[in-house]
């Protein structure tokens, strides 16, 4: 005697290729259950720059997500300017509207030229290269140079900061504990990220602001004062060294709130 197939009533569960769309409710979920709903734009994308990942950014993430924000940290893998075009450009596209864009150092030449997606509505440089057409972070930085003469290539077209003045150079005020672990896990940077020369600069369209590291030995600040001016950017300063994000991320937060609170959708 046949039986009737059984009745199950299973939870549906996304196949792989629905995961992105499936991260983007949850993250959106996620965010709003963390915190009000915030006004303006609602979703932001950080981007760290050159000898950092994306864990540096956790505390800056961790008040936006309280504060109602939907976060991505976008992670370029600094082997190339096209790669870390491609990589950031994908987060920018997974989270489904209108962002805020946020660089850090080597991030800000990234968001640069990724910021002109039509889903970005803002950008935010912290301690950032903001390049203009035919700069590159090597222009800026020999233009008027950094404190900092711990810079070193090696012999596969990477750059490195020596691990004896990562803290003093690069970190001086987090916990010695952490500039340390960033010194041995730090992402080198390829010669070709840091010799692209931007050829269509977003903040020159899109509304921008601007943290100045005001103890910074990796870009010199007043160059960063001169990339703030000259993109008409809102600009606050802090005391602080180059992982600015890092040692103010409480600054850093309402810096990119502000920018989020005041863009349009385009």
């Amino acid at each position: 005697m046949s039986s009737a197939p059984l009745a199950c009533n299973l939870p549906s569960i996304p196949a792989p290729w629905e995961g992105s769309s499936f991260l983007r409710r949850y993250s959106k979920s996620s965010a709003a259950a963390a915190g009000p709903v915030p006004t303006g734009i609602k979703n932001v994308v950080l981007v760290h720059g050159a000898f950092a990942d994306g864990s540096g950014w956790e505390a800056v993430a961790k008040i936006l997500e309280k504060d109602g924000y939907t976060v991505s940290v976008a992670q370029p893998p600094e082997t190339s300017y096209a790669d870390d075009q491609k990589s950031t450009r994908a987060v920018i596209d997974a989270m489904g509207g209108p962002v805020v864009l946020v660089g850090h150092s080597y991030g800000g030449s990234i968001i640069s030229e990724a910021a002109n997606d039509p889903n970005v509505a803002a950008l935010v440089y912290i301690a950032a290269f903001a390049l203009d057409e035919g700069d590159s972070c090597a222009s800026i930085e020999q233009a008027l140079p950094q404190a900092s003469k711990a810079f070193k290539p090696d012999s596969n077209g990477n750059w490195w900061i020596e691990q004896e003045h990562f803290a003093a150079d690069f970190a001086a005020d987090v916990p010695p504990a952490e500039s340390h672990y960033m010194a041995i896990s730090q992402v080198p940077i390829s010669t070709d990220s840091f010799t692209h020369k931007v050829t269509s600069p977003a903040w020159k369209t899109k509304p921008t602001w601007y943290m100045v590291a005001t103890a910074d030995r990796s870009i010199n600040p007043d160059q960063e004062r001169m990339m703030a001016k000259r993109a008409k950017a809102k600009t606050v300063e802090v005391n602080a060294s180059h992982v600015a994000y890092m040692s103010h991320p409480k600054e850093t937060a309402k810096l990119i709130e502000e920018a989020a609170t005041s863009a349009h959708a385009n």
